[in-house]
């Protein structure tokens, strides 16, 4: 919705009201509605600060020399980055309480990101950036001194 200025509002009031004590009450009602709009904004709790985390899809329990793939998850920056998949699972548990979980219920991990809704993940403080599994890779974390031809 477009917003307006008090004072465009008011020479708008006044020139289509002839009645001034009528435009005083209006504009007296905007200024209360304001001053609330703004002790409402006052009162809200910070925004959390958040930390980016990839949950890795390992079914074999070893990471060298196989396609691995996960899902990018936010978590609170002071919580531990080993809380998300319970987060996961706990927002699980409750869309399958759901008359939708009920009929579909989720099993997996890809399937909670996939199909249960921001809102669940969000009272369980978990932040599912993508909903299908990305693929990740390793790397020895080094950079050669030497530049190395790479092949075209």
């Amino acid at each position: 919705m477009p917003k307006i200025d008090v004072e465009t509002l008011k020479f708008i009031l006044q020139r289509n009201e002839p009645d001034i004590r009528k435009v005083n009450d209006i504009m007296h009602e905007v200024e209360m509605e304001l001053k609330a709009e703004e002790e409402e904004k006052a009162n809200r709790p910070p925004a959390v600060k958040k930390q980016y985390s990839i949950i890795i899809a390992d079914a074999e329990g070893e990471l060298s020399k196989k396609d691995l793939t996960g899902w990018v998850v936010q978590i609170p920056e002071d919580d531990s980055v080993t809380v998300a998949p319970e987060r996961i699972i706990a927002a699980a548990y409750e869309f399958n309480t759901t008359p939708k979980g009920r009929r579909m219920p989720v099993q997996t991990i890809g399937e909670a990101c996939e199909v249960v809704t921001a809102k669940l993940f969000k009272e369980q403080n978990i932040w599912v950036k993508t909903k299908v599994p990305v693929l990740a890779m390793t790397c020895p974390n080094q950079i050669p001194t030497e530049k190395v031809d790479r092949p075209d």
